[in-house]
């Protein structure tokens, strides 16, 4: 197997480098702010994203009350098998927009996490879809359960794939 790894029929290996600042610190930090505020210094680079916004190469684009909007350009690591993007990165997008969503409604030591989430994937993910743009609205705010929906678009407009969510929304302990 090694052999037919290192045959030049399959072209150069191609890497990529992915970077995280301490995770534990931005979480402490938001503790002490509302959900938009932390999401809004985020999208402001003031406070980092969390590793997997790097490791899938996301960007939150933009975070109002109630909304959430991350963005993706599709990229070779994202490929499955067959050479389209993997449905667990469109999953990771909806699932951040939606519950980044929720999020921003949330107060001062509050979090979330998801407990459900159901995805309607209507057309593949290429590279030629170009940039994704995943948007992500609360439908129903709640104290124990939040509900949301998201959608991605590719850079044409159209439909790639949509989700709705339930988030459990708890007190952190200080």
């Amino acid at each position: 197997m090694g052999d037919a790894l290192a045959s030049t029929e399959w072209g150069e290996p191609r890497s990529r480098t992915v970077t995280w600042h301490d995770p534990s610190k931005p979480a402490a930090a938001s503790q002490k702010m509302s959900g938009l505020d932390y999401l809004q210094a985020m999208a402001a680079g003031t406070i980092p994203a969390p590793p997997i916004v790097g490791l899938i190469d996301a960007q939150l684009a933009s975070v109002d009350s109630g909304t959430a909007v991350f963005t993706l350009e599709p990229n070779e690591s994202h490929f499955n098998p067959i050479g389209a993007v993997h449905g667990g990165i469109i999953c990771t997008l909806l699932d951040s927009a939606a519950g980044c969503a929720v999020h921003s409604t949330l107060p001062r030591g509050t979090g979330y996490t998801s407990i459900e989430i159901k995805v309607n994937f209507m057309r593949g993910v290429t590279l030629d879809s170009g940039r994704l743009t995943a948007r992500g609205w609360v439908k129903k705010p709640g104290r124990r359960v939040a509900f949301a929906e998201a959608e991605i678009t590719d850079e044409s407009g159209k439909t790639v794939a949509t989700a709705s969510s339930a988030l459990l929304v708890f007190d952190i302990p200080s």
